[in-house]
């Protein structure tokens, strides 16, 4: 069984979504981590995936 899994989710001027995507994610599975990989979004998607 495994115990603690790790969602990737690839951005690209993201930034209106994000905030919403994460907690979904997040509230789908007590233990698991998203990493957001950014490409260098214009829009601030990286700065909000940094909070």
């Amino acid at each position: 069984m495994i115990d603690r899994a790790c969602v990737v989710l690839p951005t690209y001027n993201e930034i209106d979504n994000l905030p919403q995507i994460v907690p979904f994610i997040l509230a789908a599975a007590r233990e698991l981590d998203v990493l957001v990989v950014d490409d260098n979004s214009p829009d601030g998607t990286g700065a909000v995936a940094d909070r």
